[in-house]
């Protein structure tokens, strides 16, 4: 059975929430059309408890089964990217320079239409938490709602996410135990010279040789400095400098971001970018400042939630892929993870364009399976007269 026959009842109900998202897309933390769209269609399926303004704009809704058991929380992500929509569909963006290009209005959709279906039927003992999180693609709202006390104050004991995956068949799982998503660090050098007229080279102390240095010698951390079996990821991706063609700048500026699995590799990385830059500064007779940002950790998947929302997957998906190598993008998930054991899987969705790209759309028929997937991962986990999961002590 691979759709809840309910669930596959409402599926034009999904597609109208999904455009409605689509069409009125927004950014980080200021989700607020979004939340109150979501609360609203969250009470009129009878929840028990809605709860809104968690990092912000954030919103929780508890569902409670029938009998004592645990209460096993469920995330979407619901902010949009600063880009201009080139789909041409007849619900795209209606915001200049804002579109859903990461799929986070079908992760919402699929989350409500799970609620739905769980409100109605109530198949499960304990409760879940419906968690609607702001800002994944900017500040980190999961880290923001994480240190608000997410998990404590709803009794969270298990998390689990889904993400749409234009690489993957429709309907088709695919997650791994262990790292699945990179850590990432964002950093900034600042390189300062001397300006002036570039016809006099010699009355300048000019930054650009600095720069082209350090941008070639970032590279031999990758190269030269890591283990070659593990994953590191270091780019550069921009370069600002200068105003015209006969002026040498008193600055430029570097930026890039680093992509790790290993806390160790991650911490190699940091140093040696900092000394690459001190020591070539220091060869150019410049100055240069850096200023280094970690951000997500990487995203880990627990062994045995794993292996349970696997199960689970094969019930509902056309295929499921177990061993999925890591990838080096990153999540926000990464903190409820950190915070409590869970699993993060990818949903295909039929190849299509990549997430980022401003042809990408959410596919619609890929959300019966998402729904599916988060309403049988309830009513295992938490079946009705047994308690947890027998194959799972819920730890």
């Amino acid at each position: 059975m691979p759709v809840v026959n309910r669930i596959a009842d409402y599926a034009q109900d999904m597609v109208g929430w999904r455009h409605h998202l689509h069409r009125n897309p927004e950014l980080g933390l200021d989700c607020h059309q979004t939340a109150a769209f979501v609360a609203a269609r969250l009470r009129e399926f009878g929840v028990d408890e809605v709860h809104e303004g968690l990092a912000e704009t954030g919103v929780v809704a508890i569902i409670r089964g029938q009998g004592a058991g645990p209460v096993t929380g469920l995330r979407a992500d619901m902010d949009a990217l600063p880009m201009d929509e080139e789909t041409g569909a007849d619900w795209a963006s209606e915001v200049p320079g804002r579109m859903h290009a990461c799929g986070h209005d079908g992760h919402t959709t699929m989350l409500l239409g799970a609620a739905r279906y769980l409100a109605e039927t109530r198949n499960f003992s304990g409760a879940v938490a419906l968690i609607f999180q702001p800002a994944e693609e900017t500040t980190g709202g999961g880290r923001i709602m994480v240190e608000e006390g997410l998990m404590d104050r709803f009794g969270i004991s298990e998390v689990y996410a889904l993400h749409t995956d234009p690489a993957g068949a429709l309907g088709e799982f695919r997650t791994t135990p262990g790292p699945i998503m990179a850590a990432v660090d964002d950093f900034e050098i600042f390189i300062t010279g001397k300006g002036g007229h570039a016809a006099q080279p010699h009355n300048c102390l000019d930054p650009m040789p600095c720069a082209l240095a350090i941008g070639q010698a970032l590279h031999t951390i990758v190269s030269r400095n890591a283990n070659p079996l593990q994953g590191i990821v270091v780019s550069l991706t921009q370069v600002h400098g200068g105003s015209a063609m006969n002026v040498i700048p008193e600055e430029v500026r570097l930026a890039g971001t680093v992509r790790t699995f290993d806390p160790d590799l991650r911490n190699l990385a940091e140093a040696r970018l900092r000394t690459i830059v001190e020591g070539q500064a220091l060869a150019y007779g410049v100055t240069a400042r850096v200023s280094y940002e970690r951000s997500y950790p990487p995203t880990v998947n627990h062994v045995d939630q794993t292996g349970f929302a696997v199960d689970v997957a094969r019930g509902v998906g056309g295929s499921v892929v177990d061993d999925l190598s890591p990838e080096m993008g990153a999540e926000d998930f990464s903190y409820m993870l950190n915070a409590r054991p869970g699993a993060f899987l990818f949903l295909g969705q039929g190849i299509g364009p990549s997430v980022h790209h401003p042809k990408f759309d959410f596919n619609d028929e890929a959300a019966p399976f998402g729904a599916s997937f988060f309403a049988r991962l309830i009513e295992t986990r938490q079946p009705l007269g047994h308690g947890l999961h027998p194959s799972r002590d819920g730890g």
